[in-house]
């Protein structure tokens, strides 16, 4: 993802009030600071130990953890013989086989409207991913105001920023979860032309990207494989 996706992140997480830890305010100086402690080349392994180049070095796998969780999950229920079920830890999905009524599993895509409360049941689609796993980014509610102004919770690891661009919502669909997590949390970063360009050149992955356009309309675009997930 050419840097999009980079869990080195932390500190610039942290800063911006979306980590473990308080935020005492941002401004240029700080983040010029943090930037030379975030980047893939400053932690890397030595056997089975992590080395980091800088003790302000941190990790933040949040944006693979929770796919990576339903992956782990469906592998102790299938190793134990189960053929059908739905795996969901906080809007990733790991789904299997049929539900309770003998159908394909179908999952909902919601619409992107700023809910923190997440309690917004309003969907803008619905997908059959069974055998598949599914993964959902966006900043409707996970954002800050300061000052009247909406601040994402998407860092952009290059600059030091949360994004700010039209891309609403990446929902991808992968092989395994963790890999659609990940990437539906670059595609956040890089907007939806670069997301696109990845998805045309990886035929592993298919997304489904909710933008809004000049007028504030809510747009839609998607690869070609994701219409046999409908």
């Amino acid at each position: 993802t050419h840097g999009a996706f980079d869990i080195t992140v932390a500190p610039l997480v942290n800063a911006w009030g979306f980590g473990f830890e308080e935020s005492n305010g941002v401004d240029s100086l700080t983040i010029d600071s943090l930037r030379q402690y975030v980047g893939m080349e400053n932690a890397f392994f030595d056997g089975e130990r992590i080395i980091k180049t800088d003790s302000c070095v941190m990790l933040d796998c949040s944006a693979i953890a929770k796919g990576y969780g339903c992956d782990a999950v469906a592998e102790l229920l299938t190793e134990n013989g189960v053929t059908d079920f739905l795996v969901e830890i906080g809007g990733e999905v790991v789904a299997r086989g049929n539900n309770p009524k003998g159908k394909e599993w179908r999952i909902g895509i919601s619409k992107p409207v700023d809910d923190p409360s997440g309690k917004s049941t309003e969907l803008h689609t619905a997908i059959n991913a069974s055998g598949k796993g599914m993964a959902t980014s966006g900043n409707y509610r996970n954002y800050r105001e300061v000052d009247g102004r909406k601040i994402a919770h998407t860092i952009d690891p290059r600059t030091g920023y949360p994004v700010n661009h039209s891309l609403l919502s990446a929902t991808v669909i992968a092989d395994d979860c963790a890999t659609a997590d990940a990437y539906a949390t670059a595609f956040m970063v890089m907007g939806v032309e670069k997301a696109m360009e990845i998805c045309r050149n990886d035929s592993s992955i298919e997304a489904f990207l909710i933008y809004s356009d000049n007028d504030g309309t809510l747009k839609t675009a998607e690869t070609e494989g994701m219409k046999k997930f409908y």
